[in-house]
């Protein structure tokens, strides 16, 4: 589990508000999405976000701590590279549902934008969806969230 060091909760009791803690920010996600794509090395970051130096190391070292990426010392002891952690790897789903969010509410019909393909079928990534336990579609209406201290009954109220 991730415990950052002098990192407060701001609703301790939420699993999604805890996940915004730790990676709520666009550098973070755009770094994770980044190191998803094969990027290790602060000026291949760089390169890729137009991001301050100063933010990017700021960033960099912010997922370091919270254990979402290691930083990995070169050989010779210059220009260290970074690696998705497990939970790191861990955020693929959440960064695949934010691109197909992003690819039905953000692009006009017909606009370009980049894919993620399957590559061992050459066709794109399938769309990610929650289901039941029998298999059927869930959606927000079929979904009950049930509050720490809460029964099942007292939810449903």
């Amino acid at each position: 589990m991730l415990q950052p060091s002098g990192l407060e909760w701001t609703d301790p009791e939420c699993p999604v508000a805890r996940a915004v803690d730790l990676v709520g920010d666009k550098w973070t996600l755009l770094i994770i999405r980044d190191s998803l794509d094969g990027k290790r090395r602060f000026s291949e970051f760089e390169k890729s976000l137009g991001v301050a130096k100063n933010i990017l190391l700021d960033r960099l070292r912010l997922l370091v701590d919270r254990g979402l990426l290691a930083r990995i010392p070169n050989q010779s002891g210059a220009r260290s590279q970074y690696e998705l952690t497990d939970a790191g790897r861990d955020l693929f789903t959440l960064i695949l549902s934010l691109r197909q969010w992003g690819e039905r509410n953000a692009f006009t019909a017909g606009e370009s934008h980049s894919v993620l393909i399957d590559p061992s079928t050459g066709q794109p990534v399938p769309e990610v969806r929650p289901l039941s336990a029998d298999g059927h579609d869930l959606g927000p209406d079929q979904a009950l969230l049930v509050k720490v201290g809460q029964s099942l009954s007292e939810a449903a109220r």
